[in-house]
């Protein structure tokens, strides 16, 4: 049995039973309405709903008519998968991308058991890989087969959120839902791309997170490596003045990531590697649904 497979087994007995049918309620998708696929006209006839009425096209024919919808309760759900090499960070074996993959594969699976279509973005440090959407079981193996893949990170570069968020917003044509997975550690002007993205599709951010990212432990002196950049750096891990300036670098990073995703309107929730992810996402539905009480 190929590790994809044996993962997806394993998360379904473990996660997904415990979480199936909590994640959208009575509803498969978030965008309530008459629909978002136009069907045709027909003429009009009494007791028909008038603000459905095609005005140019009842103009044209001296006769009402309506404009018809397919209703559309399904939607296209994207993964935005961060594969970069600060991801790497953990513990042997519950790292953080051992958390992305099995994240993606619980919510793709769930996902697709609700007649959803999933697609993912995988990316590498400047490498792109993209599933395009699919349903069923052997779709999600799919995406779990392109997270075994060892993409070869480019040194020297750092994780760039802005070209992530881009890439989705290219390949997401239609309203999608936007799960962003990453540990949001990056350069660039990603806010301006958050904005323009939640404009026209309802966004999610998932921040998977290790004690590393941000506790410095007191062990003297230490090598310190940047994982995306492989800059290395020897460091006394006792001094008080290093410390401080860790520490204000660590709370920089997190007001920034605050208030990009506030002023972008977009809910951030934290997985942390040494929690259990069924509790995880059962917090993660339980604020989603109290944010649209």
């Amino acid at each position: 049995m190929r590790a994809p497979e044996k993962l997806l087994l394993r998360l379904e007995w473990r996660v997904v039973r415990r979480l199936d049918g909590r994640l959208q309620g009575g509803h498969r998708t978030v965008h309530r309405g008459a629909g978002t696929d136009f069907a045709g006209l027909r003429a009009y006839v009494e007791g028909d709903d008038a603000r459905h009425i095609d005005w140019n096209v009842t103009a044209r024919l001296n006769e009402p008519h309506l404009r018809q919808f397919n209703e559309d309760r399904e939607m296209t759900v994207w993964l935005v998968l961060d594969r970069s090499a600060s991801m790497a960070a953990g513990r042997p074996g519950r790292g953080k991308h051992e958390v992305l993959a099995e994240l993606a594969l619980v919510l793709a699976r769930l996902f697709c058991r609700g007649g959803n279509r999933v697609g993912a973005l995988l990316f590498d440090t400047g490498v792109l890989r993209v599933v395009p959407p699919g349903t069923e079981r052997r779709h999600v193996l799919r995406i779990g087969a392109e997270l075994d893949r060892t993409a070869a990170a480019n040194s020297g570069q750092t994780t760039d959120l802005a070209a992530m968020l881009d890439a989705v917003a290219r390949l997401a044509r239609r309203r999608s839902l936007i799960v962003v997975v990453s540990d949001f550690i990056g350069d660039g002007d990603w806010e301006h791309s958050l904005l323009r993205l939640a404009r026209r599709h309802e966004v999610v951010a998932l921040r998977i997170a290790d004690t590393t990212d941000d506790e410095l432990p007191e062990a003297g002196l230490i090598v310190v490596e940047d994982a995306e950049t492989g800059e290395q750096l020897i460091v006394d891990s006792g001094d008080p003045l290093f410390r401080v300036r860790f520490r204000a670098a660590v709370d920089a990073r997190e007001a920034r990531l605050t208030d990009g995703m506030r002023e972008a309107g977009v809910p951030v929730h934290r997985i942390d590697t040494d929690r259990d992810l069924a509790e995880s996402l059962v917090e993660v539905v339980a604020r989603t649904r109290d944010r649209r009480a």
